[in-house]
């Protein structure tokens, strides 16, 4: 049979489920997850190959307005620059909840005369089923999509037909990597997501976008990985929140941390956590930049 190859972009502003969707269809962990917006910040390529189909997901950064520091500016940009170069888009939109901000992606989106599935998420909130036909009509009147279907990334409700619709439309190709590959980045970024998707879940409102986690060295040994981590914040204050009294904060952050890293690294780990102050980093070019915000 004939193979096919599709790069798709998971699309959608900030918080409609885009990275818990990508989990749902690889049925295991390639993004970090949370309730609060902004958590994915670069774009995350999960590679997926089923039967005679290879698809690389790019789990891209959500969409938001209304704000100026280079970090937001970095992550709009990154997130348009995933639609513009994917055979296909999944446009992720959150049960009928229309906001600007998907006014502004549906219309450069109509610049790319490519095909595009929009999926509603999150159908599992929705009380009475006879309420989700209404929302797929008003959806449908905005654009003509490929076709509009209910999801619920969380309790993985249709998302294998959402993917025998993205294998039905992606086009015929070569696969472009080995069949055993689900992930084109590194480990270091890999742990370095995953001890952030701890730190944001135990932190308040603002804290979780002011913090960065770089791994400064992993040491391998024949029984346990030494991982040596560091968090960046803005502020001693911000430095503070993420100690917490007696240390208790940064101890939940690094039990947890490790006892997931464990589980992905099939390994016993030792990690290390310090934290360090780097003044405006979220504002700052050099410093985005060093960071891999490039």
């Amino acid at each position: 049979m004939d193979r096919k190859f599709g790069f798709v972009s998971l699309t959608g502003r900030t918080n409609v489920g885009k990275s818990t969707l990508l989990n749902s269809l690889f049925q295991k962990k390639i993004s970090i997850t949370s309730r609060k917006p902004q958590t994915t910040r670069n774009r995350i390529l999960g590679i997926l190959s089923k039967g005679n189909n290879q698809i690389v997901f790019l789990d891209s950064p959500g969409v938001h307005v209304g704000y100026k520091r280079a970090l937001n500016k970095y992550m709009n940009k990154t997130a348009r620059a995933c639609y513009e170069e994917v055979d296909l888009v999944v446009f992720v939109v959150d049960r009928g909840k229309w906001q600007k901000e998907e006014d502004s992606i549906l219309k450069n989106l109509k610049e790319l005369n490519k095909p595009i599935l929009l999926a509603i998420n999150k159908i599992d909130r929705v009380k009475n089923n006879n309420n989700i036909l209404p929302i797929i009509n008003e959806l449908n009147s905005k654009y003509p999509f490929e076709a509009i279907i209910p999801v619920s990334a969380l309790k993985k409700v249709k998302v294998d037909l959402l993917l025998s619709k993205i294998i039905e439309t992606i086009p015929a190709g070569e696969f472009h990597y080995p069949i055993e590959n689900e992930k084109e980045f590194s480990k270091s970024f890999f742990i370095s997501e995953i001890i952030r998707e701890k730190a944001i879940n135990r932190l308040g409102d603002e804290l979780p976008y002011r913090i960065n986690v770089q791994i400064e060295k992993i040491d391998e040994g024949k029984s346990i990985q030494h991982i040596h981590s560091n968090i960046h914040v803005e502020s001693s204050s911000q430095k503070a929140i993420l100690l917490g009294k007696n240390g208790a904060m940064i101890k939940s952050i690094g039990m947890s941390s490790r006892k997931e890293l464990e589980k992905e690294l099939k390994s016993k780990v030792n990690l290390q956590l310090r934290i360090k102050v780097k003044k405006n980093w979220t504002n700052d070019i050099n410093l985005l930049s060093k960071y891999g915000y490039d």
